[in-house]
């Protein structure tokens, strides 16, 4: 078989109960690809079926033991074979139509990679939904993807240096800063798709208290710079509650 054009990557722990969707929901939306393109799934020292499943569902599965989301993506990129790596979590599902956009963009526009935009799989109160289109914008505006989807050329991933790992969260932000400069030494653009937004679970709503929810959107908006290296300040992605 030739070498696959796009690489898939999806850092799971213990998503045994949604990384089955995700897979088929990829696979599914991917049915009229003609590039070669393969799923890696990170295992990241999770104690449920969640490497089991993924193997079983056809995609590659490499183990990393230390608990990090950066550790995790940079873990499966280590692996991937692909000329582009699109990074996806475990509880998103890309669409047939966001994929084929994404197709259509890394083969006609010279872009160094991107994000996506977000709607969620259930409706929210409305101050919830507000957070949502206004990330919305802020990505778009400034040219920032969300970690439920990046996507970059796999050169560009190796001479950055991938995620940073010096942080719990927000890797994403850093790494979209570090894409766009090497973007504007090879005159490529960092692109936002908007036309068909990533659908990702609005779980942790339902997982989190209000005041949990509030911290956490406190420690991000105003506390980030002091507590990025501490990952008890960011339970809502570390703790397991699924």
């Amino acid at each position: 078989m030739s070498e696959p054009w796009v690489s898939f990557i999806i850092p799971a722990y213990n998503e045994a109960k949604l990384l089955p969707l995700t897979l088929h929901g990829i696979a599914q939306a991917l049915g009229s690809w003609d590039e070669p393109w393969e799923l890696i799934v990170c295992d990241n020292d999770s104690t449920d079926e969640t490497a089991e499943l993924a193997r079983s569902l056809g995609a590659r599965v490499i183990h990393e033991p230390i608990r990090q989301i950066a550790r995790s993506r940079n873990a499966g990129a280590s692996i991937a074979k692909g000329q582009w790596f699109v990074f996806i979590d475990a509880d998103s599902i890309p669409s047939q139509a966001l994929l084929n956009d994404l197709r259509e963009t890394l083969k006609g526009d010279q872009v160094v990679g991107g994000g996506v935009t977000l709607c969620l799989d259930r409706a929210l109160p409305a101050f919830w939904m507000m957070w949502v289109h206004a990330w919305n914008g802020i990505s778009r505006c400034f040219r920032l993807a969300a970690g439920s989807f990046v996507y970059c050329r796999a050169e560009a991933f190796r001479e950055t240096g991938g995620f940073p790992q010096d942080c719990y969260t927000g890797e994403e932000i850093w790494f979209s800063r570090k894409l766009k400069a090497w973007g504007r030494k090879h005159r490529m653009p960092f692109k936002v798709l908007h036309r068909h937004p990533l659908m990702t679970s609005a779980r942790k709503v339902s997982l989190y208290s209000r005041g949990e929810l509030l911290k956490t959107l406190i420690c991000s908006m105003f506390l980030y710079p002091f507590v990025r290296h501490r990952r008890q300040a960011w339970f809502m992605w570390y703790d397991g509650r699924r």
